[in-house]
């Protein structure tokens, strides 16, 4: 018994795009029965077709996918599934949109697993420092936008020209906070952050 081939496919209900992972794969070729297919909102990453597929896969198959990020929503769910696949399936891993990211390789010859896993280990290094320093230079824009003024959240609700009035009752103990705050219309706790700093 030979190798199989399989295709998998996943598309989120953002991006319908199906058609030209179809197309890619089926120019591969994959075979139509082939290839497995999750539609899926970006929270719901359940899968089921992928699941189907994997306990399909056997020694000596080949698994073509369109994107490395058919695999997982991350670098590190990628890499656990390419490892699952590769390493313990010993399943080849042919990624159509990325050539270096093919591990068919010919008799002992590793070669292509190991160039495979090295890409794909730098991948997930510059996607990762990529996040840092996007976490980073948003750090910097907000102290920045701070600095010159800029105000984050909601804007703040202006203080009604009764105010005055009712803070001055409170602080003569006239009437409790909840009930200035009710007739000014506010929360509670806005009442004291406004009579804090006023």
């Amino acid at each position: 018994m030979g190798s199989v081939t399989y295709g998998y496919i996943r598309v989120s209900t953002k991006e319908q795009c199906e058609d030209r992972q179809i197309i890619a794969l089926q120019e591969f070729p994959v075979p139509a029965n082939h290839i497995f297919m999750d539609k899926l909102s970006g929270k719901d990453f359940n899968r089921p077709q992928y699941q189907k597929l994997m306990r399909k896969l056997k020694p000596g198959d080949i698994l073509v996918i369109k994107s490395i990020d058919r695999l997982g929503r991350n670098y590190e769910e990628i890499q656990n599934q390419w490892r699952i696949i590769t390493k313990e399936k010993h399943v080849d891993i042919v990624v159509l949109d990325m050539p270096l990211l093919d591990t068919r390789r010919s008799g002992k010859d590793l070669t292509g697993t190991f160039v495979a896993d090295l890409v794909l280990q730098i991948l997930s290094y510059v996607a990762q420092t990529e996040r840092e320093n996007i976490k980073q230079r948003q750090k910097e824009g907000i102290a920045a936008a701070k600095k010159r003024g800029v105000r984050f959240g909601r804007p703040r609700k202006p203080i009604p020209e009764s105010f005055q009035q009712v803070k001055k009752e409170w602080e003569n103990k006239q009437i409790a906070s909840r009930s200035a705050a009710a007739y000014l219309g506010v929360s509670q706790d806005t009442f004291l952050r406004w009579a804090r700093e006023q």
